[in-house]
């Protein structure tokens, strides 16, 4: 068994890029030995690596032969036109039709050829896929360089290929954007190490040999290995000063992308700058500069911080840190100078400048869009318990305050945050200047999503604003593409209602919104066909969050769909899981296949006679103790299980439910629907539609699967 080593060595790849680089790399070569054939590479044979300027693989246990194959031709019918067979068999450079084999395909009886191809040297068939894996390897944002056609994420400088210990004689071509020849990169067996320490060429022999001889040359290939070295390293150092990492495990992966060898040093802050706000010396030190905080024991910000450098210095890292902390220091006297300025000005004077800010072009100014967010969180905030709707109102005219601030403006990072610190310094509650801090959020899964309830209200607020507005102007998602982020916009006000568990309804809350859109440019607010979209748009998100609860996505949508609208999420939820647990029991199972038949037989009738049998059975034309039995069932279910469905007893319904079962399963053993009597057929029709009718109260059970 052979070994496969590839290595494609440019210019800096971004560290975002990396690690999906590397992934793409092991599926390419995963579909290129398969390809040739080796179908018994499975994953654990391929491994891949990325670094700021390589991404490499390695394939173990390749043959060093391709298996031979069999190549079976399906000729003409054996009573085709001997013109046909002449052909076949010309072009398959057979002499006879005795040397094919008849076979019958049930649609004939046909001549088939068997061509046994041998394997090849699989050194001699690696060369062309490769070239071909390389010009067709995708990233987010690609290049040109000099003459070259071909776009790769950096100039490609070097391209390694050794199979079995010897070089893969290859080129890929980058063909030519202009009239000169085509820009081609041979295979070969050499690469460098390190880019300032030792970046000499030199040729390697195989995996194991080639991480060797990187690592002599200070590139640790691994990005687990870079990232564990920093890890323990800043542990080491601020352990030694009585401190510790404040954990980034984001920005450790990133400074894990951004070198080959990485040197921890440990720099100070100006103590100067330590008053300013927390937020803004980490934002200060980590979205421009990359580097990482520490905190004491206590968990207070340390007046210390660690440069991850990419180069060993002679003079122990001395000019490394000097040089960081100047350029600190610069970054945090723009920062104390614009908050300084900042808080010359109250937070709710700046209010009106927010109407030189565009929001949307159909939607008005961010001034009109805090009014109306302050508006429908003094709504939404009556349904939230303890909730305060004029602090909720208060808040959410404040809440995008800050964006005219010179400290946001910098770091647009800490919008939100920085209003928190402006609110709480004029002096307003601080419930109010929590919710401007919070009403952003939940921005994702796994962050953290309001309690609060006064936070709550704004945060929901501006979310449903943005949705509201979105859909009533038409820039809805479309596919993959969501300009606006309504997607996750919907999916942070399903977390804060679910996890808030706020009794609202979704209807309400649309019509509360868009009825203070007197700014955007339609004429559909407050119609109940927007809503219906709003509400398929949550329903859709819904699944996606409930699917890792085990709720299936048939029963969310057979909630929504119960008679007279389901839209109270908390409610919805209480309903699927109580239809769940009654669909698990007999009772269940039976009464959904009663319904299944009661619809096809209804749909089926109605097609036929073009109308609808929706109306209530006449009991004087009843002939069967069995239909009077089904209709006071029907009946009694009715109006035992309305109230317990206003009040939220799903499995009490439910229970009511299950006591249709032996009166429907007595109308279908022993009674004739299809009666020659047509009154009697028609009053027994609209029983049947008194059955989908009376379940579809509690749960739409056609929109259940299986």
């Amino acid at each position: 068994m052979a070994e496969l080593l590839i290595e494609l060595r440019s210019e800096e790849i971004p560290a975002r890029m990396q690690k999906a680089a590397a992934e793409q790399l092991a599926r390419r070569l995963a579909a290129l030995v398969h390809g040739l054939g080796f179908a018994k590479i499975g994953e654990d044979d391929i491994a891949t690596f990325a670094t700021p300027r390589r991404i490499a693989g390695v394939v173990r246990k390749l043959p060093a032969q391709q298996p031979d194959v069999v190549v079976e031709r399906r000729g003409p019918r054996i009573d085709a036109p001997p013109q046909a067979i002449d052909g076949f068999l010309r072009a398959n450079g057979l002499a006879s039709v005795e040397q094919c084999e008849r076979r019958d395909t049930g649609k004939g009886v046909f001549y088939f050829h068997r061509l046994k191809q041998p394997g090849r040297p699989t050194d001699s068939v690696l060369a062309d896929p490769i070239a071909e894996l390389i010009r067709a390897f995708e990233w987010p944002k690609s290049m040109r360089w000099a003459t070259t056609a071909q776009r790769w994420v950096r100039p490609l400088q070097s391209v390694v290929c050794v199979f079995d210990g010897k070089t893969v004689a290859g080129e890929v071509d980058f063909g030519s954007a202009t009239s000169a020849p085509a820009e081609r990169l041979g295979f070969g067996n050499v690469t460098a190490g390190h880019r300032f320490i030792a970046p000499k060429p030199f040729s390697v022999r195989g995996f194991a040999d080639y991480r060797r001889k990187l690592a002599k040359r200070f590139v640790l290939l691994d990005a687990a290995d870079r990232r564990s070295r920093i890890e323990t390293a800043v542990n080491s150092l601020a352990a030694a000063e009585g401190l510790r990492l404040r954990p980034d495990h984001g920005l450790l992966d990133e400074l894990a992308g951004l070198v080959e060898w990485p040197v921890v040093l440990l720099a100070s802050i100006d103590p100067s700058f330590m008053d300013l706000p927390v937020e803004v010396l980490t934002t200060s030190m980590r979205a421009h500069q990359r580097y990482l905080a520490l905190e004491t024991a206590d968990g207070r910000l340390a007046p210390r911080f660690v440069v991850v450098a990419n180069t060993e210095a002679d003079d122990g890292g001395q000019a490394i840190v000097a040089g960081n902390e100047r350029v600190l220091r610069a970054r945090l006297a723009d920062a104390r100078f614009f908050w300084d300025q900042d808080k010359k000005q109250p937070l709710a004077s700046r209010v009106p400048a927010l109407k030189d800010i565009v929001f949307h072009a159909k939607l008005g100014s961010l001034h009109d869009k805090v009014e109306r967010v302050a508006e429908l969180a003094r709504f939404l905030a009556t349904s939230i318990p303890a909730s305060a709707p004029e602090l909720a109102h208060r808040a959410a005219l404040l809440a995008k305050a800050d964006l005219t601030t010179g400290v946001v403006g910098e770091f647009p990072e800490l919008q939100g945050i920085m209003g928190r610190y402006y609110a709480l310094a004029d002096g307003e509650p601080l419930a109010v200047a929590e919710a401007v801090a919070e009403h952003y959020a939940p921005l994702g899964p796994n962050e953290r999503c309001p309690v609060a309830p006064v936070s709550v209200a704004v945060a929901l607020a501006d979310k449903l604003d943005t949705l509201v507005g979105f859909f009533a102007v038409g820039e809805k998602p479309t596919g993959s593409k969501d300009p606006f982020a309504l997607r996750r916009a919907a999916l942070g006000a399903i977390r804060l209602i679910l996890e808030n568990g706020i009794r609202i309804r979704l209807n309400d809350a649309f019509d509360a919104a868009a009825k203070r859109l007197a700014h955007a440019q339609t004429a559909a607010t407050g119609e109940r066909p927007l809503n219906d979209e709003l509400l398929a748009f949550f329903a859709d998100r819904l699944k996606v969050i409930l699917r890792e609860k085990g709720i299936r996505h048939d029963l969310i949508d057979a909630a929504f769909g119960a008679i007279g609208g389901e839209d109270d999420m908390v409610r919805l939820i209480q309903r699927a899981e109580a239809l769940a647990r009654f669909l698990e029991t007999d009772d269940g199972a039976n009464l959904l296949v009663a319904y299944r038949r009661a619809a096809n037989i209804l749909r089926i009738e109605e097609k036929k006679d073009g109308t609808s049998y929706d109306r209530l059975a006449d009991p004087g034309h009843f002939r069967q103790s069995e239909e009077e039995r089904l209709f006071q069932s029907i009946a009694e279910l009715a109006s035992r299980s309305d109230p317990m469905l206003a009040e939220g007893d799903f499995a009490g319904a439910m229970a009511m439910l299950a006591g249709l079962r032996t009166p429907v399963d007595a109308f279908f053993d022993r009674v004739t629907v299809n009666a020659d009597e047509p009154d009697l057929r028609r009053n027994r029709l609209s029983l049947l539609s008194q059955i989908r009718v009376g379940m579809d109260a509690i749960a739409d059970f056609s929109k259940i699967e299986g």
